[in-house]
């Protein structure tokens, strides 16, 4: 569940949550609403230099040093969804303190965000019980060696791996020469249509 950074466009993009099972397709964030609408990257001024570092985290809109003040939050997830409920800012309350010290109650969004996230894996294939039970004890057993023996581990991670890869592109082959549509794909993985798109011009390409 913990976040996940990532530069786009020479923005630093600052997600606050991530899983395994979707991984960076839906990974999850606050948003901030600032006169209805969401505002651009916080730029940060550092004196000389020709790299402006700026940032999306929903701390850094408080008002300061003609930042934008953010008026209320909301989840936001890497495929486009956007939450319906918003959570206004008590800056009352907040005053003047920073925003990433003022406690401020995350939970809506992050429930908010967990609930697309179901709705996205009821609609998802589902997995083989027999499978799901054994990549949850693979999890396990490689979760224990990584702390005893980290080079196993290590090693059994670029097994896994290079099995991942060869079953991924039989599976996306077939795919492809049934011809299946990149929304269901994308459907079926809980993914982005951009991402099928590319498994599937890769496997014809193959």
């Amino acid at each position: 569940m913990a976040g996940r950074n990532v530069w786009e466009g020479g923005v630093l993009v600052e997600w606050d949550w991530w899983t395994v099972e979707f991984g960076d397709a839906h990974v999850g964030a606050v948003g901030v609403l600032v006169g209805g609408g969401e505002p651009g990257p916080v730029y940060f001024d550092v004196g000389s230099g020709s790299e402006v570092p700026s940032t999306t985290h929903w701390s850094a809109y408080d008002g300061r040093h003609r930042r934008p003040r953010a008026e209320a939050l909301r989840a936001v997830c890497a495929c486009g969804w956007r939450g319906a409920a918003e959570y206004p800012l008590d800056w009352e309350s907040i005053g003047h303190e920073p925003l990433y010290e003022a406690g401020v109650d995350l939970t809506g969004p992050l429930a908010d965000w967990n609930a697309h996230l179901s709705l996205v894996r009821d609609k998802a294939v589902r997995l083989p019980e027999p499978l799901a039970a054994l990549l949850v004890e693979i999890t396990e057993q490689l979760t224990v060696t990584a702390t005893d023996t980290p080079l196993a581990a290590l090693r059994a991670a670029g097994v896994l791996e290079r099995i991942a890869a060869r079953v991924g592109r039989e599976a996306a082959g077939a795919l492809a020469e049934d011809g299946a549509s990149a929304e269901a794909v994308a459907t079926g993985l809980g993914t982005t249509r951009s991402k099928a798109l590319v498994l599937l011009l890769a496997a014809q390409d193959r």
